[in-house]
């Protein structure tokens, strides 16, 4: 481990790390959707990704993560996503939802194929911070 120091700040140097893809790693969640961690341990604390599907019409259950802001990368299918109090609003492709901490949060799939995407945490998701809303 090498620490660099800048103004009154120690960082510790990261160092480089591939997590190949498994597909058999696919688990299903509580919340309704099926999970595949693709990074997500101390080698990167500060960041989780997972590979998210939803399956034609499922909706997610409601909730929230505390300390943790939540991003969704859309990469297949359609979903229709509620964040606080707003009406569902439309995703496809491309698209990017941010979710604050604290805000409680669900998705559907109306559509006739899996809808997937990238859910990206900072700081790393973890089980202890999610909460049934």
């Amino acid at each position: 481990m090498i620490l660099i120091h800048a103004k009154t700040h120690y960082y510790r140097r990261m160092t480089s790390y591939i997590k190949y893809f498994d597909p058999d790693r696919e688990y299903f969640f509580v919340e309704g959707c099926f999970i595949n961690e693709l990074s997500n341990g101390p080698h990167d604390p500060n960041v989780s990704i997972a590979r998210v599907k939803v399956t034609p019409g499922v909706t997610t259950a409601w909730h929230r993560l505390t300390g943790t802001t939540e991003r969704y990368v859309i990469l297949e299918g359609e979903g229709d996503v509620e964040i606080g109090d707003d009406a569902p609003k439309r995703v496809k492709s491309g698209d990017v939802v941010l979710i604050p901490p604290q805000i409680r949060q669900r998705i559907s799939n109306p559509g006739d194929k899996d809808l997937i995407f990238l859910a990206i945490c900072s700081p790393r998701f973890q089980e202890k911070h999610y909460i049934d809303s």
